[in-house]
């Protein structure tokens, strides 16, 4: 019996111990949904972000979702700059126009945004937008990897739609400030001047005057 009770007792410390060293183990995984971090990008990138989030957020409904869902739109953000939107080309020139249009109009939905995607872009969103639905979920009452980033995406998926694409087409960012089709208008500058410490006028439109941003 007493052989019995160390055996036992034995097989019971190696669990706890393996347990311990799994729990362990998760903490120090690194959480790289949000690539390395919105407040690790380089300056230039993140102001692009704020230019952007004064930008896009134009529907009465949803002006201050860029407020509300801060934390999950800066996530995604950084996750695209440090992938550099998986190697995705710039379509700047076919639909920038367009796009531009699109996002700042509030009678545009979600919908027409998301058909401006290509396939490649289609497949490379759902492959990295960091929401998967967790395996087991019951159907209607699913539950998803970073809960929040699902919800941003749900509420404000027009905004989201539009930021992912602006984020491509500026070259996964190579500018402090959105380019859109016309000059960046007075609040851009505005937030990228302030942001950098210089007269940003005499750069707008000048290929010359770009800066690469990780």
């Amino acid at each position: 019996m007493k052989c019995v009770a160390v055996a036992v007792a034995l097989l019971a410390g190696f669990i706890c111990s393996d347990a311990v060293k799994l729990r362990a183990s998760v903490r120090q995984e690194p959480d790289t949904a949000c690539g390395k971090g919105f407040d690790n990008l380089v300056k230039g990138s993140q102001d692009y972000y704020r230019t952007a989030a004064v930008e896009l957020f134009t529907h009465p409904s949803h002006t201050m979702d860029n407020a509300t869902f801060e934390a999950e739109f800066e996530c995604w953000f950084a996750s695209m700059c440090t992938t550099k939107c998986g190697g995705l080309a710039s379509q700047a020139d076919g639909r920038k126009a367009k796009l531009t249009e699109m996002c700042q109009s509030v009678e545009a939905d979600w919908l027409k945004i998301w058909k401006l995607f290509s396939p490649d872009e289609v497949k490379w969103f759902k492959n990295n937008y960091p929401s998967d639905e967790v395996e087991g979920s019951e159907e209607g009452s699913e539950v998803h990897y970073k809960q929040a980033m699902e919800t941003a995406k749900e509420v404000s998926k027009k905004e989201l739609l539009c930021m992912t694409l602006f984020t491509i087409d500026d070259e996964c960012v190579k500018w402090p400030y959105i380019r859109l089709t016309k000059e960046p208008p007075a609040a851009s500058l505005r937030l990228a001047e302030v942001a950098l410490g210089v007269d940003l006028t005499i750069a707008v439109g000048s290929r010359a005057q770009r800066s690469r941003w990780a």
